[in-house]
């Protein structure tokens, strides 16, 4: 097996549902007592949004290279980055190294394009939503992609950083995802993307009519066949 490092902490309680998913994935692979060779470096969530926060990704993307060269250092031959909105600095992280990094917007754009899907809803972060850097991945494969109204794009984003960073889930939060759910499907999205790790938490996507699309568990299943490979 090849050794993955992994970019944590963005939030923990992602990161520890990455982590779960791959050993997992890994143990049905290769059975026995198989688990995934991993090296993990996990920041502390706090500082990392309020530099979100002030626009200051000149200084997260020296922090997310630096990390990345760390864990080339510790001997990991590929690198996953366990959030969707630090993607954004996929480029800059990506640079910083010689190993490989799975882009969690290819791997869904890929997993979407074998489907069919040629519209699809996704919620994120604001930053998520509101940017280009993750719709370009899903657009190059032909997905034309739909965002939530402001009002719900930004009660999302808050859901996000305010209840599921901390590992809090709501009735109401939940209640609220599965009207922009619906909302979606009424407007004719062939399917959903969960554009933020922390979203599967709030939604199960087995108890949905319009097709969810997981973005943790493509990551973590990709990470599984490279790991694997």
């Amino acid at each position: 097996m090849r050794k993955l490092g992994m970019i944590g902490g963005m939030s923990w309680a992602s990161t520890a549902i990455y982590y779960d998913m791959i050993n997992k994935g890994v143990a049905r692979k290769l059975g026995g007592r198989s688990s995934a060779p991993l090296i993990i470096e996990s920041y502390d969530f706090e500082p990392i949004t309020a530099l979100q926060a002030a626009e200051a990704w000149q200084r997260l993307g020296d922090m997310l290279a630096g990390t990345a060269r760390r864990l080339q250092a510790a001997g990991a031959e590929g690198l996953i980055l366990c959030t969707n909105t630090m993607h954004r600095l996929y480029d800059r992280v990506a640079g910083a190294v010689a190993v490989p990094i799975l882009h969690i917007g290819d791997v869904t754009a890929e997993k979407l394009a074998a489907d069919g899907v040629r519209r699809a809803g996704l919620i994120g972060t604001r930053f998520t939503m509101g940017e280009s850097f993750y719709r370009e991945r899903l657009e190059a494969r032909g997905i034309a992609v739909a965002t939530p109204d402001s009002g719900t794009a930004a009660e999302i984003d808050r859901i996000i950083f305010d209840e599921l960073s901390r590992g809090v889930i709501s009735r109401q939060s939940q209640r609220r995802l599965k009207t922009c759910l619906t909302e979606m499907g009424q407007a004719r999205q062939q399917a959903v993307i969960l554009g933020c790790t922390e979203l599967v938490m709030l939604v199960d996507p087995a108890a949905n009519v319009i097709p969810i699309y997981d973005t943790t568990a493509l990551h973590s299943k990709a990470a599984v066949d490279w790991i694997t490979a």
